[in-house]
């Protein structure tokens, strides 16, 4: 009996809809694509329930007739490319013949498009790949695609889409893609009746400034570099722009967006010594190369392609931006010339009033001694002056001398196990270098981090405080004003509630603008819009892996930013009060984002540092 057979066309549209359309996201990017294509010069996106219920495209292209109506939803049915020589020449989006026929597979289709030489239009309704009716109407000219009910013939699909939250963050981050590759479009995004974001037809620096605010546009330095091989422009953030996340960085070529980790890295050397470790800066790069050099063909979402001599183009972006920033004077210089500079006198050898300093050193100062005190001062430079009798240091270090095991070779490993959170801790604690408290305990010399110690206490202070619904917060005098892009505004406007309880009076007063009239007790000194616009970047790009829920995130990013940080020396009982905090936090031992608090060098490590 014969058992392979074809899969009815429904069948094969719905399997080739799971690689095209993911999510109500892509949807947006295949239509807003096509209207591209067709040479719309405005562009009107509309979207409901983040674009489970309906996603609208309305364009003023050159529109299709009635019989290319018909035949766009059949697969691999394409206006862009006619023979397979064409993909070597291709200059436009969408080129595959899928992207449609994918999305009326999984959805409730209504097209309504026109010409500009004909008088009628073309309405057509198709459900589930099946066309229900198709007949005149009236309707301007370009194409409105309207789709409703996103897979709502494949409910296991349905039920794995994310919160509207999150799907609509998606959706922002397609659109602003495709609006910074054509600036000279107008685009407008309307989310469940309220326009979220509105651009005019411009230039490239305006765009940008009309997405991502005219702080960015502030920043930005242009490159322009034209070669046989490959021509980039665009524009580079300076180095005082740099930030730990939300940079915002965006590769092109030939008008499609990229991503391009070795690309990236080009950029990332050509700021290397002028930026922070860890830090990035923003950039918009424009590639422009002959067709026949790069493969798009990669996968159905086209956002990866692959050079033909990516070494090449990896040294020219190198050199370019190293040259752009050289020629507009972004990189730091220094000032010969400041008048404001404290003047060092020189010092007159013939003075007899100046005596070089004198050092004493106690020789006989043995801080094991059973009796006995010595004539060494109290204290330290740090000016930590722990309360312990000069008798008593034998027993405070007592584990530490005691029971010494075999004698064994030197093993490079002093930290083999992280801590029980159930054992002995010593009362007395040591700062060292101003980064790390140093304790005894049952398990050996305990050594913690003082800054991830603080961000797991405050990590888990936040997140009680939001689990409580706490609202506790300090009063500005005088209100200040953060205004943020379209994207980051929605993501705010999204957080406002758990931020309150956070200790952040925060009210939207339109415009992708907010005033901000309270802050937390334990942020002074802290720029209130630096400390938001972090937390909606950490939202934004997903936070650290294993934190699902964007609360997590908020909670971490604000513990990371008011934390003590490396360098600030404790007193005693600030010691105390870290080190009985971080032994009730829910975990001592690892920060919420995975990294190590507690490390302990045990009595066996300590005994083979001796052999």
């Amino acid at each position: 009996m014969d058992i392979v057979h074809l899969l009815p066309d429904s069948v094969a549209n719905q399997i080739a809809a799971g690689e095209v359309i993911q999510r109500p996201a892509s949807v947006i990017k295949e239509l807003v694509e096509n209207s591209v294509d067709a040479g719309a010069r405005t562009i009107d996106v509309y979207v409901q329930e983040a674009g489970r219920t309906c996603i609208q495209v309305i364009d003023d292209g050159k529109g299709m007739s009635e019989t290319d109506a018909r035949m766009a939803f059949e697969r691999h049915a394409t206006s862009k490319i006619t023979r397979a020589e064409d993909l070597f020449t291709l200059r436009t989006m969408g080129f595959r013949g899928e992207a449609l026929p994918s999305i009326v597979a999984v959805s409730q289709v209504t097209l309504q498009t026109r010409t500009l030489d004909s008088e009628l239009g073309t309405r057509i309704e198709i459900e589930g790949g099946r066309v229900l009716d198709q007949q005149p109407c009236v309707c301007a000219v370009g194409a409105n695609f309207e789709v409703r009910n996103l897979f709502f013939n494949i409910p296991a699909r349905r039920k794995f889409l994310k919160s509207n939250h999150t799907e609509l963050n998606n959706i922002m981050q397609e659109f602003e893609r495709i609006a910074l590759v054509n600036p000279s479009v107008a685009f407008s995004l309307t989310c469940d009746g309220t326009t979220s974001v509105r651009l005019m037809a411009s230039n490239l620096r305006r765009r940008i400034v009309d997405m991502f605010g005219k702080k960015i546009g502030d920043d930005l330095v242009a490159v322009d570099v034209d070669t046989t091989l490959v021509s980039i422009t665009g524009f580079v953030g300076r180095p005082e722009s740099s930030k730990k996340k939300g940079a915002r960085q965006y590769f092109f070529v030939n008008g499609r967006y990229m991503r391009h980790p070795y690309f990236a890295k080009a950029v990332a050397e050509a700021f290397s010594g002028l930026v922070p470790d860890g830090e990035q800066v923003p950039y918009f790069l424009y590639l422009t190369i002959d067709p026949a050099n790069i493969d798009v063909n990669i996968s159905p979402t086209k956002t990866e392609i692959k050079f033909e001599n990516e070494p090449a183009i990896w040294q020219i972006i190198h050199a370019g931006i190293k040259e752009s920033l050289g020629r507009f004077s972004a990189t730091p210089t220094i000032d010969f010339d400041n008048a404001r500079e404290t003047e060092i006198p020189v010092m007159n050898e013939s003075r007899t009033d100046v005596k070089a300093p004198v050092l004493t050193i106690d020789t006989s100062y043995n801080p094991f001694a059973k009796s006995g005190v010595s004539s060494r001062p109290e204290g330290n430079a740090a000016g930590i002056r722990p309360k312990v009798p000069a008798g008593d240091w034998a027993d405070l270090y007592g584990q530490l001398l005691s029971d010494r095991g075999e004698e064994h070779a030197v093993d490079n490993t002093l930290f083999p196990s992280e801590p029980s959170p159930e054992f002995e801790v010593g009362t007395a604690h040591f700062q060292y270098k101003g980064q790390y408290v140093v304790s005894t305990s049952s398990a050996g010399l305990m050594i913690v981090s003082q800054y991830r110690a603080h961000v797991r206490i405050l990590y888990d202070r936040y997140m009680a405080q939001m689990a409580r619904r706490e609202n506790v917060s300090q009063g500005l005098l005088f209100p200040e004003l953060l205004t943020l892009p379209s994207s980051d505004a929605r993501i705010l406007e999204d957080m406002l509630e758990d931020v309150r309880y956070l200790g952040f009076d925060v009210t939207s007063i339109g415009g992708g603008s907010f005033s901000i009239n309270g802050l937390p007790a334990d942020v002074g000194g802290l720029s209130p819009q630096i400390l938001l616009q972090d937390m909606v970047d950490s939202v934004r790009e997903g936070g650290t892996p294993g934190l699902a829920d964007y609360k997590h995130r908020i909670a971490l990013s604000l513990a990371k930013a008011t934390a003590i940080v490396d360098g600030q020396f404790l007193s005693q009982e600030e010691m105390d009060v870290l080190m009985s905090d971080l032994l009730k936090s829910t975990n001592p031992n690892i920060t919420p984002d995975g990294k190590t608090i507690i490390a302990v060098l045990t009595q066996e490590n300590i005994d083979k540092m001796f052999v």
